[in-house]
C-alpha cells in the first residue's frame, strides 16, 4: 500500500491553477463560496445516482474512494515469490503437502484456488471454476467506477438546473436593478460546481479506480495461472519466468540494457 502522489498532486494543481487564475482576474473565493449552489449541486447529483444504482454500489463506492490517493495493489514480485516457494515444495513433498499453508494465506481468491489444487481438482477444472469468480467479481467491481462516471455525466446538468433556479429569483426581482447583475453572477455559481465537480472529481476518480480494479484482476489472473501451473507440475524455475509475464515492469530492464548495448 502506497500513496499516490499523481492524484493528491493532480488535485493540487488543478484547484491551485483555477484558484489562482480567478486571483489575477480580480475576483475572490467569496464569489465561488456559495452554500445553496454546492446545496442544489451535490444534493441533486446524489440524488440522481442513488435513482440509477443500489445503494449496497454506492456505499462501496465511497468506501473505495480511498484507493484513488492510496494505491492498495499488493507487490506482485512478492506474490510470484510466494508462488514459487509453493511450486518447490509441491515438486519436492507432493502438491498435497500445500495443506499446512491454506491456514496462512490471508488472499480469499489464492486460498480458494489452491484449496481446489489440494483436493485434487483436475487443472482445466480448477481454471474453469476459478475464472468464473473472476468474471463474477469483475463484473461486480466495475460498477464501482460507473457510480462516478454517472455522477461526471449528472453533475453539469445539474448546475444548470441550479443556474436556472438562480435566475428565476432573479428575474422576480427586476425592480431592484443594483442586484440584478451580482445575482446572475451568484446564478452561475452553480454551474461552475457542476461542470468543476465533473472534470476534477468525478470522472478522474472513476478513471484512476478502473486502473485499480485492472491491476486487481491481473494480479488474480497470477495467482490462477500460478496455482494451475503448480498443479500441472511446472518447474518452479518455468513458473517465475511464466509469471513474470504478467509484470510490465519484468521487460524494461532488458529493453534498456538492448538500448545501452546499441
Amino acid at each position: 500500500m502506497s500513496l499516490d502522489k499523481a492524484s493528491l498532486l493532480g488535485l493540487v494543481v488543478a484547484l491551485g491553477g483555477i484558484t489562482a487564475g480567478l486571483l489575477l482576474e480580480g475576483g475572490n473565493l467569496s464569489q465561488i463560496l456559495q452554500p445553496t449552489a454546492a446545496m442544489i449541486v451535490f444534493g441533486g447529483t446524489l440524488g440522481a445516482v442513488m435513482v440509477q444504482f443500489p445503494l449496497a454500489i454506492i456505499l462501496l463506492a465511497f468506501r473505495q474512494l480511498g484507493s484513488v490517493f492510496i494505491n492498495p495493489q499488493r507487490d506482485p514480485q512478492v506474490i510470484i515469490t510466494q508462488l514459487v516457494k509453493y511450486a518447490q515444495r509441491a515438486r519436492r513433498d507432493g502438491i498435497v503437502s500445500l495443506d499446512d499453508e491454506l491456514p496462512k494465506i490471508e488472499d480469499p481468491f489464492l486460498k480458494r484456488s489452491l484449496m481446489l489444487a489440494v483436493d485434487g481438482t483436475e487443472p482445466q477444472e480448477l481454471r474453469k471454476i476459478m475464472e468464473l469468480e473472476l468474471d463474477n467479481q469483475a463484473e461486480y467491481e466495475e460498477q464501482v467506477p460507473q457510480v462516478f462516471e454517472s455522477a461526471g455525466g449528472f453533475a453539469p446538468t445539474i448546475g444548470i438546473i441550479g443556474a436556472v433556479l438562480g435566475l428565476i429569483q432573479v428575474m422576480q426581482h427586476l425592480d431592484k436593478i443594483d442586484e440584478v447583475g451580482k445575482g446572475i453572477a451568484v446564478a452561475f455559481v452553480a454551474t461552475i460546481y457542476g461542470v468543476g465537480s465533473a472534470n476534477l472529481l468525478y470522472l478522474p476518480m472513476a478513471g484512476k479506480m478502473k486502473l485499480r480494479i485492472r491491476d486487481e484482476q491481473i494480479t488474480r489472473e497470477l495467482l490462477l495461472e500460478g496455482v494451475a501451473s503448480i498443479l500441472e507440475g511446472m518447474n518452479p524455475r518455468m513458473l517465475e519466468t511464466k509469471l513474470l509475464g504478467f509484470l510490465v515492469e519484468a521487460n524494461q530492464p532488458q529493453e534498456k540494457e538492448e538500448e545501452s548495448n546499441e
